[in-house]
């Protein structure tokens, strides 16, 4: 039987990152949170993941920091980045620093699925 895709959060808030994790669990896919990009960052899901969806601004590392990361290391997850600002530029620099999708808080359940389809190839 076929593993279901892993699906990594990234977000300081704990609150946010548990919901996100629940809902992702709730549409099937294998879920870890982490507090920081460097814990992800420092654990075996970093390489096993299909898909990040991290906050944008963070303590340390950011997401686009966090992205950069795993490019260098040669990691091919696809990124989702989400950010609760409203700053008009933060879209244009995501999708430059490759993320597959830009989600503003609070997301839309519908909108991350169809990230999450995307990220996994899911028809």
């Amino acid at each position: 039987m076929p593993v279901e895709p892993l699906i990594c959060v990234v977000d300081d808030d704990i609150s946010v990152r548990r919901a996100l994790s629940a809902l992702i669990g709730s549409m099937g896919y294998r879920c870890a949170g982490y507090a920081s990009a460097e814990a992800l960052l420092a654990s075996d899901d970093a390489e096993a993941a299909s898909c990040i969806v991290t906050d944008i601004h963070m303590p340390g590392l950011d997401g686009f920091a966090l992205k950069q990361l795993f490019d260098a290391r040669g990691h091919h997850a696809c990124v989702i980045m989400i950010t609760a600002r409203a700053e008009t530029h933060l879209e244009r620099r995501a999708f430059e620093a490759g993320a597959i999708c830009f989600l503003r808080k609070p997301l839309l359940a519908d909108a991350l699925a169809a990230c999450l389809a995307r990220a996994v190839g899911a028809p």
